[in-house]
């Protein structure tokens, strides 16, 4: 069984626009995915990024035409300016380690929930209630949000580090042996990839 480590960030466009498509080229390949949610805005200064907040605004120019023109074309809704971003995002990437360890529901519905918070409906994931209703949506104990949290944190922070080592830069990003792919645009090169094609 092929297994695609998922790092992904809560906060992140990108991640809500992947959607459950990483999940549906899975059970296409038989695949299995480790979420592994992580601190992208820690991670940029240590692998040549910035924040969008110090991006040259050419950069950000383009993120502000890019970001609603892929919600349009995957026909997701999209704001591209939410009223509760940044936030922490902590909390909910507690809650998705938390949930991962847990089992019962599904992850790929949670990371969803959890981003489209963010990205459509105006929640603020720093919150322990919208956290609490991503878990229930997604088919897990809502009381998850509030159990684990060392070892989430613990696991946060681990994330990060082997985020760095395996040298990704930006989210999401998705390792499958030595193959990475960066980018919720480069989902069909990992389903040829997964399927001997590529």
């Amino acid at each position: 069984m092929a297994r695609i480590d998922y790092f992904f960030a809560t906060l992140s466009p990108y991640c809500y626009l992947a959607g459950n498509r990483l999940e549906a080229i899975a059970e296409k390949h038989g695949a299995e995915i480790i979420y592994k949610p992580f601190d992208i805005v820690a991670a940029f200064p240590r692998t040549g990024g910035l924040s969008p907040a110090e991006r040259h605004p050419s950069r950000n120019d383009y993120r502000a035409q890019d970001l609603p023109r892929q919600a349009r074309k995957l026909g997701l809704p999209f704001n591209l300016q939410p009223a509760h971003w940044p936030t922490n995002g902590a909390p909910a990437a507690y809650a998705v380690i938390a949930a991962q360890n847990a089992g019962g529901g599904d992850l790929g519905k949670l990371t969803h929930a959890i981003t489209r918070a963010v990205w459509a409906e105006e929640k603020d994931i720093g919150h322990d209630d919208v956290v609490r209703d991503c878990l229930a949506e997604a088919g897990f104990d809502p009381d998850l949000a509030n159990s684990g949290l060392l070892q989430g944190a613990e696991t946060y922070a681990a994330n990060l580090e082997e985020a760095v080592a395996q040298g990704v830069f930006g989210a999401p990003f998705y390792i499958v042996g030595d193959q990475k792919f960066w980018g919720q645009d480069r989902l069909e090169d990992l389903d040829l990839h997964l399927g001997g094609k590529l």
